[in-house]
């Protein structure tokens, strides 16, 4: 897809719902609890709760997303680079602060949240 199409389908996060709503119930169930606003996208997990990707920058090559409701400081960055006219590379990148004594508790139940987002990005997109 070409990386303007791209980066406005993320300009207002509500026009992936449409997406998600489209899915067959057996990968919807796989995407899990998610919903969306214009700003951010909430994704439910029993582990952690609700955690709240709210977008902090959009641009048309770069979207950053701070995490709110998490038990540690969170941010994503997905950056969109053309490769030709109709694809795109997308590279995601996660920053998270665990502490050390944390990380045995809250490091596979971020880990599950990051592997969910990632599902849910590449199926929506």
């Amino acid at each position: 897809m070409p990386c303007a199409e791209l980066a406005s389908k993320f300009s207002d996060f509500r026009a992936l719902q449409s997406r998600l709503d489209e899915m067959p119930a057996d990968e919807r169930s796989r995407v899990g609890d998610v919903s969306f606003t214009e700003d951010s996208i909430v994704i439910t997990t029993p582990q952690v709760g609700a955690i709240t990707l709210r977008a902090t920058e959009r641009t048309s090559d770069r979207v950053v997303m701070q995490a709110e409701g998490s038990p540690v400081p969170m941010g994503i960055t997905i950056e969109l680079s053309p490769v030709s006219d109709m694809e795109t590379e997308v590279v995601g990148k996660m920053e998270v602060e665990i502490p050390v004594m944390q990380k045995p508790l809250v490091g596979p139940a971020l880990q599950k949240a990051v592997d969910q987002f990632g599902e849910i990005f590449a199926r929506l997109a």
